[in-house]
């Protein structure tokens, strides 16, 4: 099972790779992403896609307006990553 340190990690290298004039400095687990974040709206979408197909998750529409941070992000990923268990909540 994928864990949040895991997320985290795989998020950072993401936004390092396809945006590093986003967040030129070390991203911390509170680091907002969204809202008033440095990544714009497609940076999101990007990083949340790309997090979801490669630890098998799917978040639903309706939860994506509440992540904001990089906390909030790995939390929803292993919620929904493939083999979470009901119930199971980080």
């Amino acid at each position: 099972m994928v864990t949040e340190e895991e997320v985290k990690q795989r998020a950072r290298e993401i936004i390092a790779e396809q945006l590093p004039d986003a967040y030129p400095d070390r991203i911390e687990d509170d680091t907002v992403l969204a809202d008033e974040g440095n990544v714009d709206s497609m940076g999101f979408i990007l990083v949340l896609t790309k997090l979801e197909g490669e630890f098998g998750a799917t978040v639903p529409d309706e939860e994506w307006g509440s992540l904001r941070t990089l906390d909030d992000v790995a939390r929803a990923i292993v919620a929904h990553a493939d083999g979470a268990r009901t119930g199971d909540a980080r």
